[in-house]
């Protein structure tokens, strides 16, 4: 998972309170305020009254995809059925054994088989659908199993995808780094003026986005199955986007003890 630069992130800072209690209505772009709508409150309500500041934070993070499917085909057409299935089931006999012997589980092996009568013939196909989460692991028995096998078993091309939970997880990684810059920003701003940064008052969450990650116009044009592994797993990458908006209460600098 990777993280990109936050973009620019206004702030705005109030820490002198006043007595209007609209006064957010008469804030105006860059924290300004238009005079003549409020005046400062006295020292006593000012010792009471919270004074606050507001930041915004952005943030997006990134996954590639963590599951992939490989299918391997067998047929066989002969005039008799004994001889079709015999043709298909050794081979299929030798594909699985050779999954196995590279380590993967029988629960990410499913096969399917398929036998029927065309004209004067038999024909039976067999597909073995395998799930990989090792993408290395994958090309290595796709790559033993072209050499090893005859012309008649065919491979199809990877497809790389994710499991359910993965793009919530996403969702909620983006949106709690998005609320660590805006407490980091808001940090920053209350050390620049000799504050503390107290409690958080508010936290919303305003804008939540996510998208796949997509190849160039020149590779797009190509065909899907003549990509490489790496450009397919970029094109299957998935992005999310979060924005938040936080309050936090504003204390004065803390005063040092003198001791005698």
């Amino acid at each position: 998972m990777s993280l990109q630069k936050t973009p620019p992130t206004r702030v705005f800072v109030e820490l002198v309170p006043w007595a209007d209690p609209g006064r957010e209505n008469n804030l105006i772009s860059g924290g300004v305020t238009q005079p003549g709508l409020h005046h400062p409150i006295s020292t006593t309500q000012a010792q009471t009254a919270t004074r606050e500041v507001h930041v915004s934070g952005t943030a997006e993070v990134s996954a590639g995809p963590d599951r992939a499917q490989v299918a391997v085909r067998v047929s066989s057409t002969k005039e008799v059925a004994a001889e079709t299935k015999k043709s298909v089931c050794r081979r299929l006999d030798y594909i699985t054994q050779s999954l196995q012997q590279q380590g993967v589980q029988a629960e990410n092996i499913t096969v399917t088989k398929d036998f029927r009568r065309v004209e004067n013939a038999y024909h039976m196909e067999a597909e073995v659908c395998i799930t990989f989460t090792e993408f290395g692991k994958m090309q290595n028995i796709c790559n033993f199993l072209v050499e090893k096998l005859d012309s008649s078993v065919v491979i199809s091309p990877p497809q790389f995808y994710h499991t359910p939970g993965s793009v919530e997880n996403l969702r909620r990684q983006a949106c709690l780094v998005a609320v660590e810059n805006a407490w980091r920003k808001a940090q920053e701003v209350c050390n620049l003026v000799g504050q503390t940064l107290g409690k958080p008052l508010l936290i919303k969450e305003e804008e939540t986005k996510e998208w796949e990650g997509q190849i160039d116009d020149h590779q797009s044009s190509r065909l899907s199955s003549s990509l490489t592994v790496q450009q397919k797993i970029k094109s299957a990458t998935i992005h999310a986007a979060s924005k938040v908006f936080l309050t936090f209460e504003v204390k004065g600098k803390d005063k040092k003890k003198k001791h005698l």
